[in-house]
């Protein structure tokens, strides 16, 4: 084995051009093997980190109802189907031992209106109770002027990409938090620019676009802060967060006021009356009677207090329901898990991963994952063929050099031996240099901040800084390719060399 090992290596450098070659190519295989690798498990714990633990969690519940799984980004504006069944959701919930926490929340589009103009904006409203939020998704944005919602409070947090892509742009309205002031250093240039011109306001009327036998309704929201995705904010900020109340009343859904109230027993009997009795209010005889035992009781509404106290959330309506999953259990059993118990208690939702719910945003990362793999495979072909054909060659030219070998006694096994050394010596020096280099560029690729608004390159990014990281795992299966590839590359050159014969050196001569 020495004089093996010691002869490929006099012959690396008594071939020192086709070495160095053979070594290049490895070098760079190596190292954008390593690279690619990073960039990959960057991209999925970007993607864990920023969308899965701070915006969507693993799992989304929708309803039965929802012909389409993408409830978040389907820019056609499509609304999303009630859900009137928490109570039971969340008792089926409670009860699955893989579920860490969830969220119900309200989820759909409206249009930002001005009174003075005709052409409206667009903006996603999430309403959430925002306490519970915070513990969902803890750190999922900061407040950049204003403060956050408090428990129970009504109003609404816009994002940094509504109030200067959607509000500005279309009115020229520049919104700042109630008893806040304009912050210039918050303003995009072309804002400053037209500081002017532009219309200040704190509050922003917004009407829900529900469909079905809900009417959405103009509601006036209080502005209490303007905040900014910490990860994936041109992505995010899409979505106004909102009290789940007042997200209600903007969609013409029921409100859990509204359930909580107590109707009168004439009202509840004027409601139950069929058509016929209905048409015999309106018959000949006259409706006007001066007995004063017949007019009409005064309604008397609950105190604020009172209804506030009597409201319940759970017995209003949501669009989704957020779920977070235990550390390893996979999607497959979660699902399939989930679906049965919530089919069995009737709640008239099913459970879709993550990446179906968010429609287009997460094809896209799958998409990108796969071509970033698909890249590193034919990167791994590629150094295979190149390596082959570049050993074959170097066997072939040393055709009189192995034949002689062979003539003075050299088995098969020693040229295949020593030909595997070869390949071996310049695999470990010149790969383990190319798996070092990436594992520095990686290392070093975060320290420079490289950031991009561009949606899609962020879902590549796996935020909005590009963060590649290497984990052991991760080296390790670097090491493993280069060690195939090595194997593979060498197994056709050493067949050649193994089947020169000192005829074929005589020949050669």
């Amino acid at each position: 084995m020495k004089l093996m090992l010691t002869i490929a290596w006099r012959n690396i450098f008594r071939h020192r051009g086709k070495s160095l070659v053979i070594g290049i190519i490895l070098f760079l295989g190596a190292f954008l093997m390593t690279l690619g690798n990073g960039v990959i498990t960057g991209m999925n714990d970007g993607i864990e980190k920023n969308i899965v633990n701070t915006f969507m969690g693993d799992i989304v519940l929708i309803s039965d109802k929802q012909k389409s799984d993408n409830v978040f980004f389907d820019f056609m504006g499509a609304s999303i189907e009630p859900i009137g069944t928490y109570k039971q959701i969340n008792e089926v919930l409670q009860k699955q031992s893989y579920v860490e926490r969830f969220l119900p929340a309200g989820k759909n589009m409206a249009m930002i209106l001005k009174e003075d103009e005709n052409t409206p904006s667009a903006a996603y409203l999430l309403g959430v109770n925002f306490e519970q939020y915070e513990k969902m998704f803890p750190g999922s944005f900061k407040v950049i002027e204003g403060r956050a919602l408090l428990p129970g409070e009504r109003g609404i947090l816009i994002p940094t990409h509504i109030r200067d892509e959607h509000i500005y742009t279309a009115f020229n309205m520049w919104v700042i938090p109630e008893d806040g002031t304009v912050v210039k250093r918050n303003m995009p240039k072309a804002v400053l620019d037209n500081l002017q011109n532009i219309t200040v306001s704190t509050s922003i009327v917004m009407m829900g676009m529900a469909s079905g036998m809900n009417s959405a309704t103009d509601v006036r929201f209080g502005v209490k802060g303007i905040v900014k995705y910490n990860a994936l904010n041109t992505i995010f900020g899409h979505f106004c967060i909102t009290d789940i109340e007042s997200y209600r009343e903007c969609l013409g859904y029921f409100s859990a006021t509204d359930a909580a109230a107590e109707v009168p027993k004439e009202e509840k009997k004027l409601l139950g009356m069929g058509s016929s009795d209905l048409d015999s209010m309106f018959g000949s005889e006259d409706l006007v009677v001066s007995n004063a035992k017949n007019r009409a009781p005064e309604i008397k509404k609950p105190a604020a207090a009172a209804q506030k106290k009597q409201a319940d959330e759970e017995n209003g309506v949501y669009n989704i329901v957020f779920v977070k999953l235990k550390g390893g259990v996979s999607y497959r059993y979660a699902l399939a898990n989930l679906n049965r118990a919530l089919a069995e208690a009737n709640t008239g939702v099913r459970a879709v991963t993550w990446n179906r719910a968010s429609g287009p945003i997460g094809s896209m990362a799958i998409i990108i994952k796969g071509a970033l793999f698909v890249f590193v495979t034919v990167l791994f072909f590629v150094a295979v063929i190149i390596i082959i054909n570049t050993l074959t060659m170097a066997a072939l030219e040393r055709t009189s050099e192995l034949g002689m070998m062979r003539a003075i006694g050299a088995r098969k096994s020693f040229i295949g031996g020593m030909f595997i050394g070869e390949t071996g010596i310049l695999s470990a020096v010149f790969g383990g240099a190319g798996i070092a280099a990436g594992i520095i560029v990686v290392k070093l690729i975060p320290l420079f901040k490289i950031t991009t608004s561009n949606d899609m390159v962020q879902l590549l990014y796996g935020g909005d800084i590009f963060r590649p990281v290497l984990m052991l795992p991760d080296i390790g299966l670097t090491v493993l390719q280069l060690v195939f590839v090595t194997v593979v590359a060498a197994l056709y050159p050493v067949a050649v060399a193994r089947g020169i014969t000192p005829l074929d050196a005589i020949s050669r001569d």
